[in-house]
């Protein structure tokens, strides 16, 4: 089975390769993801977090709270440097809702029977009963790839600079992260990946030490410097980098 669809502002592709999985498991899994951005997302008036931020509603719902204490742990873990209340700026969970949402999806898929599966929601990966073959974009080149990773069961998640610019903010400073072109997590759950991703993103430079140091996490970066840092338990299959046709140089 193999669907597509735009959801919450990017594509979402859904593979399952068990014969036995009913299809009403993909369309639980869309229908779930287009609710959660009627009711999450912070560009919607409508939605919870909307709502919330204007005094609206007098406490979140259970899936909002939860997604604030996901959203608060970041935020003390990395010393403000993830902060989804910037001053001057509406309350936006979104770095944290996206890979919620997709993990919860991928536990639908694993209660319908689904055993073997691969859902990229954006270029945020998160696969059971592999091995997967995920490609890391090169942060300076949308046609290449800066290494191919082998994911069986788990998660990947990339924040980057290429997409849309300087998008994320170092909370303690009230300015875009650059010291980071781009930064990969791979961890047990796509809430780990992505918030982690995101999170160390924000930090710099020193976030990619906080990220590998977390437990079941691993991790693929490029600094500003175009150097490639990247921990030992990275499960690397090809990699593309090099000093001598003008792309990224590597180190351990």
């Amino acid at each position: 089975m193999h669907r597509v669809e735009h959801v919450m502002g990017f594509p979402v592709s859904l593979r399952i390769d068990d014969e036995d999985v009913p299809e009403s498991a993909a369309h639980a899994v869309f229908a779930w993801l287009n609710e959660v951005d009627v009711r999450f997302s912070p560009f919607r008036p409508d939605s919870e977090v909307s709502r919330l931020d204007r005094g609206e509603l007098s406490a979140p719902g259970a899936d909002l709270t939860e997604i604030l204490d996901l959203c608060e742990h970041y935020r003390l873990a990395t010393g403000g440097a993830f902060d989804v209340r910037l001053p001057g700026r509406g309350l936006d969970p979104c770095a944290v809702v996206k890979g919620w949402s997709v993990q919860r999806a991928a536990e639908l898929l694993r209660a319908a029977g689904a055993r073997r599966f691969c859902l990229n929601a954006g270029g945020d990966v998160v696969a059971a009963g592999g091995p997967w073959r995920v490609g890391v974009r090169h942060p300076e080149h949308a046609d290449r790839l800066c290494t191919v990773l082998e994911l069986t069961d788990g998660a990947v998640a990339t924040s980057a600079r290429y997409e849309r610019g300087d998008h994320i903010i170092d909370g303690r400073t009230g300015r875009p992260a650059t010291g980071l072109l781009s930064l990969t997590v791979l961890a047990p759950t796509l809430t780990e990946a992505d918030s982690v991703a995101t999170a160390a993103f924000a930090m710099g430079a020193e976030g990619v030490e906080w990220a590998a140091g977390l437990p079941g996490c691993e991790v693929f970066a490029v600094n500003a410097e175009r150097g490639v840092l990247r921990t030992p338990g990275f499960p690397t299959v090809a990699e593309q980098l090099s000093h001598d046709d003008g792309r990224c140089g590597s180190r351990p």
